[in-house]
């Protein structure tokens, strides 16, 4: 079963694009210019935030 993590490895600010990207298993980039357009809406910001406190680091160093 898999479990939705904050990225350890492809981290930017927080890992929250990175941990999505390697949930759904594609590229990080395409997440974070997803979540780009969506910031400029404004609910953007706050998703990322509540990701960010919600969505717990992955205890994996390596992964």
């Amino acid at each position: 079963m898999r479990k939705l993590y904050r990225s350890n490895i492809h981290s930017i600010i927080a890992g929250v694009c990175g941990g999505i990207g390697e949930y759904f298993g594609i590229d990080p980039i395409i997440i974070r210019i997803f979540w780009a357009v969506l910031a400029c809406s404004g609910a953007g910001i706050i998703a990322y935030i509540l990701f960010w406190i919600f969505v717990p680091l992955n205890p994996d160093p390596l992964r």
